[in-house]
């Protein structure tokens, strides 16, 4: 992330917790909800269900979040409909 501010480039991450480490903007699904689907999956695997019966699975929510400060040192500014779509906006 030192290089892509060095270089003035905005980066957009899949993670929104990248945006806690320095990144401008995130957009993607909740890690941790993506693991408790997974391990759901699992354990009907384990409980005797067949894969090819399981639905096929798809995250529900996608999350935004957005860091102003990191934006700012990039000489971005971020139109006010997108701050309050965010789910997380870090100052």
């Amino acid at each position: 992330m030192e290089q892509a501010l060095k270089h003035r480039v905005l980066m957009i991450f899949p993670d929104t917790d990248a945006v806690e480490a320095g990144a401008a903007v995130a957009y993607g699904t909740n890690l941790a909800e993506d693991v408790r689907r997974g391990a759901d999956l699992l354990a009907r695997v384990l409980k005797g269900a067949k894969p090819s019966e399981l639905p096929v699975d798809q995250a529900a929510r996608f999350e935004l979040a957005v860091n102003l400060k990191t934006a700012k040192e990039l000489g971005l500014q971020f139109p006010p409909s997108i701050l309050l779509r965010a789910d997380r906006v870090i100052e």
